[in-house]
Order: C-alpha cells, then sequence, then structure tokens
C-alpha cells in the first residue's frame, strides 16, 4: 500500500466520523471525531473478539505498521493545518494588540513553562519518581505554548470577540 492509498483512507475516515458527527452526534467538531474513533475502536475489538477467525486486528496493525506517522503527521498534516490556521489570522488585530500578544508569548509561556516543570518536578518527588529539574522544565516549555490550530477553531466556534482572538491567535503562532 503506498502513502496515496494510506492518505486516502485516512481521509475517508475522517470524512465519514465528521459526517457521523454532524449529523447525529452533533457535538463539537474534535469532541465529535474522538468519540467517532473510540467507537469504531470498540467496534474493531468488539468484532475480533466474536469472530477471531477473519483476522480483523492483524489487518488493522498491518496497516498502521505500514504507515510512518512522523512522516505523515510532522511533513503532511502539520503544514497544511498550520498554513490554515494561519490563513484566518487577523492582521489588523494583530498589529493593534502587538503589547499583549508579546507579553503573552514571551512572559507569559515563561511563567507557564517554570510553573508546570515545578509542579512536575514537586508531583514526581511526590510519588518517589526521580525525575531532574532539568527534565521537568524542559517538559513545562513543551506543553506551555498554545496550540495554535485548536485554539483558532475553538475561538471561532464559540463566537469570542475579535479582539481576544487576535490576542490569542498571536500568542499560539509566535
Amino acid at each position: 500500500m503506498n502513502s496515496f492509498d494510506v492518505a486516502a483512507i485516512l481521509i475517508a475516515i475522517a470524512a465519514a466520523a465528521g459526517y457521523i458527527n454532524h449529523r447525529l452526534l452533533k457535538l463539537p467538531v474534535t469532541s465529535g471525531t474522538m468519540v467517532v474513533a473510540l467507537v469504531s475502536s470498540l467496534v474493531v475489538v468488539t468484532a475480533e473478539a466474536a469472530f477471531p477467525s477473519l483476522g480483523l486486528s492483524a489487518n488493522v496493525a498491518l496497516f498502521l505498521a505500514e504507515i510512518d506517522f512522523n512522516q505523515t503527521l510532522m511533513h503532511g498534516m502539520l503544514c497544511f493545518l498550520l498554513f490554515a490556521g494561519a490563513l484566518q489570522v487577523d492582521l489588523d488585530g494583530l498589529l493593534k494588540n502587538k503589547w499583549t500578544i508579546g507579553a503573552l508569548s514571551t512572559v507569559g509561556v515563561l511563567i507557564s513553562a517554570v510553573v508546570v516543570g515545578g509542579a512536575s518536578w514537586w508531583m514526581f518527588g511526590i510519588v518517589g519518581v526521580p525525575v531532574s529539574l532539568m527534565g521537568c522544565l524542559v517538559f513545562g516549555a513543551l506543553v506551555s505554548p498554545t496550540d495554535p490550530v485548536a485554539v483558532m477553531g475553538l475561538l471561532k466556534e464559540l463566537r469570542a470577540p475579535k479582539r481576544l482572538e487576535a490576542q490569542i491567535a498571536g500568542e499560539s503562532f509566535q
């Protein structure tokens, strides 16, 4: 199976999940897609338990083994998601809120990284897991910046005020 086939199958599954969510579940897009994916996984597990001769889990495992997730996500999907999110950013709003955005994207992220890293180090110490403070601070730095694609989708869905949307979007894309 080549990469085109894998991409076609993944897009078809995502489209079906989106359609089911839109028509039946009526949940926010990300939550609905997750629920459909969980139900689909349960269907595969149940079908495998009920009909082991089908070898369904072996076929799914073979399909998933053929996918290079690093290549698919980092070099295939992420660039399109970031590009689509960046197209929706209001440049005038960014310029009007440049000082707030600058503060959020530097000082705010630094404070968050230190708080998350310090809290992680403290919690690991309580449970007896030896993790260095530097490792915890790196973890805090990794999780502190905002995910721009998720934030933009959520702000659009919630119909947030344009000023707030510009500030958070600017911080997210820094």
